[in-house]
């Protein structure tokens, strides 16, 4: 005879299990955001939402500069913006961090908030970088897919800067660091990393 489960432990494996789909579904959609180059890309991200959902930046500079959109074809409208030729982003990439998920008791709704960090380069060659606090509600869906269902961003702090990559060589403990004369002419003049 099978040994019953006590319902408790049940429940809370539910919720971690539906942690852990919330973590997918906003993993997903920072990594798309971070090749956000095409109409399939688009459709990608689109599909991630509630067909009712609500994106929006919130306070400022966000809620005048990123907007309100309501409703699944309205975000894929607003992402669509991003897609052109030659592309709006160079390089775009998303860190999140500071997670916190609240499974609710019916195990059908979830909140997550992440502090967002955003490095990007656009093709005009300017870089920048971007804080925010995220605040996302989530909704496990008729087809049992977690899917965002209100999606805020508020800016912590934004500001320009030089740039993200140095052509300079990193430096690797077996290898010696470079020349700042971009050759070994035996004499010791290596930036210390």
């Amino acid at each position: 005879m099978p040994e019953i489960v006590p319902q408790q432990l049940l429940d809370r494996l539910a919720r971690l299990e539906a942690e852990q789909a919330v973590r997918r579904t906003i993993s997903e959609y920072m990594h798309l955001c971070d090749a956000l180059d095409s109409p399939q890309t688009v459709a990608c991200i689109a599909a991630l939402f509630s067909e009712d959902a609500l994106w929006e930046g919130v306070g400022e500079p966000y809620a005048e500069r990123l907007g309100c959109h309501q409703g699944r074809e309205a975000i894929a409208a607003m992402m669509a913006g991003y897609v052109r030729q030659p592309a709006h982003f160079s390089t775009n990439v998303h860190f999140l961090c500071s997670e916190q998920i609240l499974v609710d008791q019916s195990g059908r709704g979830a909140i997550g908030r992440w502090k967002m960090l955003q490095t990007s380069t656009f093709h005009s060659g300017a870089s920048h970088l971007n804080c925010a606090e995220l605040l996302i509600h989530f909704r496990r869906c008729a087809d049992d897919e977690w899917r965002i269902c209100h999606f805020t961003t508020r800016n912590l702090f934004s500001r320009p800067v030089d740039y993200w990559h140095a052509d300079r060589a990193f430096p690797v403990p077996h290898c010696p660091p470079p020349s700042l004369s971009g050759e070994n002419d035996g004499n010791d003049t290596r930036k210390e990393y």
